[in-house]
């Protein structure tokens, strides 16, 4: 059966709940809205293996940490699922400076550079990708299944 789940937070929009985290006292987890009753014009996925290899899985290394992982470029991926992705690529938040309105520390003038112009990053939850994964596995199994009764 399911695990009893205790809620830390319940993400509610208008009296709507969208999302929720929950323990079950051994782990925690991120659930969004899945519910049919909130879902209309409803189709099986088709055509998934072909959109799963237009992913592009790749190595890399964190500049920050150089930690190596390995995952997607988000702008590769946002091709293939867009609903994976938030944000657009090579955005930035751009430079600001100082006004005639902000208090001028020491040293500093109206023009000055007050932030420097910094990345926007863009955002992925991989998660978004497992139903073109369990698409694309269901269509690769009717393929060999079909082959295995020829």
């Amino acid at each position: 059966g399911t695990p009893t789940s205790s809620y830390f937070e319940r993400l509610q929009v208008n009296a709507s709940t969208k999302g929720q985290v929950t323990t079950t006292g051994t782990s925690v987890s991120w659930s969004d809205m899945s519910d049919y009753r909130n879902k209309k014009d409803v189709v099986p996925m088709t055509n998934s293996i072909p959109r799963l290899l237009d992913l592009k899985p790749v190595f890399f290394n964190w500049i920050e940490s150089n930690q190596p992982f390995e995952g997607f470029l988000a702008h590769e991926a946002q091709e293939v699922v867009p609903i994976a992705v938030i944000g657009e690529k090579d955005a930035v938040y751009p430079e600001v400076l100082y006004t005639a309105d902000d208090e001028l520390p020491e040293g500093k003038n109206i023009g000055d550079v007050k932030t420097v112009e910094t990345i926007n990053p863009q955002m992925m939850e991989n998660s978004k990708i497992i139903p073109l994964l369990v698409g694309a596995l269901q269509e690769a199994i009717a393929r060999i299944e079909a082959l295995e009764a020829a």
